[in-house]
């Protein structure tokens, strides 16, 4: 039984609106970000690891450092982005209080014996940071310094924190490392810590800017690439408009003056173009339940990446650790109606379930007349078309691709997402172009498997953007090892296939409605 388009969209609308009314909702944090004098405050202790390699962390307690006396705290939080980001949160033991002063005290005291000596040794050479978190305000140290010869090395003994608060809000974190002690074995070290309240002007929705990159992320390249790629398209649109409106009023000229003409001219004549296919061309694709459930899925993706970056230019997503992936994921699930409604709408057309032989007999009667192999030049072959396709999405969106990887990669926080919302629309405009200009010489070539062509044309993007991931491992990058490179190329593979599948629902779907267009013009018998 086919779907119900009516009630699916509804049902899809509805669900959508629900989202964004719950979304703001979905916010995870630590009693709303606000606090009472001498409320407790927790100063949570995250990673380290070397500075020049982002992506080599380890937990802060692997190195021999020592925790406060602290033993208990009343309240702790932990999303589901942060559990699959691997974020793993300890306890520094710090007693710190709301607005509540704290004079320079130990803390707690490390037993130097040899094997902590040279762990911490290893960490200096290696320029060893790590990271730390106040209401979710990140806050990084360094572990220690050598001195120039490279013999003696020292260890920052005394965290001196700075807060920033504005009404009952924390709105800014400074951390100064002193107390330079130099290692040696069997001896005794102290850690201590002092904490400075202080009156800010700073707002609380504006306490993240400090951590954001301008000069990066708003370069004058940025702009440019944007600019680039928003002129592509408009040559593109006004090529394939001016070049499709042409030949095709052409071709309806040509295929008006045959129908003009008698049986016997019609045998003498020489026919041929993409009229010729229109007894297959709207055939089941082959293997339709797999084509449908691609389709589906990249209509899918499609909705959650568009939702996502809305919801991320209005929430300022990057404030909260793990609320992208949470919210993505969130989205994903709730938009799971749009997967079975484009997905099984077309697996219904393409006579899916009971349909299946109907349909059979349907196509059958329509093609009968035209049952041979399709004549096509050998540079129209859908291999070809597959290979060349992604060539102009991906030069739309390699240089934001760039921007994409180094926030993920180099731990910048990504916020200029009305570039990427812009990148979206211009890979999406692009991305049809370009299947229908390929779907057009496909069949002009009488070849009528257009269906898996103009999506596998469209979804070759992710292998130049994988491609590109190569590069950007080699030389923008230094992660090494076994684990980091299989780490880093699964996470690439993944992201790749979601955007190729993304791009073939998109290409797909543009030329579905290009190839119903142009043979409802044309008279058939």
């Amino acid at each position: 039984m086919r779907p119900l388009p009516g009630a699916l969209g509804v049902a899809a609308a509805a669900a959508l609106w629900l989202l964004l009314l719950l979304l703001p909702r979905t916010r995870a944090d630590e009693h709303e970000h606000t606090y009472q004098d001498k409320e407790e405050v927790v100063l949570w202790m995250n990673t380290v690891g070397p500075y020049h390699n982002r992506q080599e962390t380890y937990k802060y307690f692997s190195l021999p450092f020592c925790v406060g006396s602290k033993k208990s705290i009343s309240h702790y939080h932990e999303t589901l982005g942060e559990a699959l980001q691997g974020v793993e949160l300890e306890f520094s033991g710090l007693d710190i209080k709301f607005k509540d002063d704290v004079m320079p005290a130990t803390y707690c005291e490390i037993d130097l014996d040899k094997e902590k000596r040279d762990a911490f040794v290893y960490a200096i050479k290696n320029h060893y940071w790590y990271q730390m978190y106040i209401d979710d305000l990140p806050i990084w140290g360094i572990v220690g310094e050598a001195d120039e010869n490279g013999e003696d090395y020292y260890l920052w003994t005394y965290k001196k924190l700075e807060i920033g608060f504005n009404g009952n809000r924390i709105v800014d974190v400074n951390l100064t490392s002193e107390g330079k002690v130099k290692l040696v074995p069997n001896t005794k070290i102290q850690m201590s810590y002092s904490v400075k309240w202080k009156k800010s002007d700073v707002k609380f929705e504006d306490r993240f800017d400090k951590y954001l990159d301008p000069s990066f992320f708003q370069h004058r390249i940025h702009w440019f690439s944007i600019f680039n790629s928003f002129m592509m398209v408009i040559f593109l649109v006004g090529l394939v408009s001016m070049i499709l409106m042409r030949t095709l009023r052409k071709d309806y000229a040509r295929y008006s003056k045959e129908e003009e003409m008698d049986d016997m001219d019609r045998d003498l004549g020489d026919e041929y173009g993409w009229k010729q296919v229109h007894g297959d061309v709207f055939r089941p694709s082959s293997h339709p339940l797999i084509f449908s459930s691609l389709i589906g899925s990249g209509c899918q993706i499609f909705a959650v990446s568009l939702i996502v970056i809305i919801v991320a230019m209005i929430e300022d997503l990057y404030t909260e650790r793990g609320s992208m992936l949470s919210t993505a994921i969130f989205v994903y699930a709730a938009t799971s109606p749009v997967n079975g409604y484009f997905g099984g709408s077309l697996y219904a057309r393409q006579g899916g379930g009971r349909l299946l032989h109907l349909f059979f007999c349907y196509s059958s009667s329509k093609s009968c007349w035209y049952n041979t192999w399709p004549k096509s030049v050998r540079f129209m072959e859908p291999a070809v078309i597959v290979c060349l396709g992604g060539i102009l999405p991906f030069g739309s969106i390699f240089i934001e691709m760039y921007f994409i990887f180094t926030s993920f990669w180099a731990y910048k926080i990504y916020y200029v997402y009305g570039f990427m919302m812009l990148v979206l629309v211009i890979l999406c405009i692009v991305t049809v172009c370009v299947t229908i200009v390929c779907t057009y010489f496909l069949l002009n070539a009488e070849d009528y498997r257009w269906q898996w062509t103009s999506f596998l044309s469209a979804a070759s993007t992710a292998i130049y953007v994988y491609m590109y991931s190569f590069y950007y491992y080699f030389f923008k990058t230094k992660m090494y090892g076994l684990f980091q490179t299989s780490f880093y190329f699964g996470y690439m593979a993944v992201f790749s296939t979601a955007l190729g599948i993304m791009c073939g629902a998109i290409g797909y779907m543009g030329t579905s409605a290009f190839v119903r267009k142009i043979y409802t013009n044309v008279k058939i018998d």
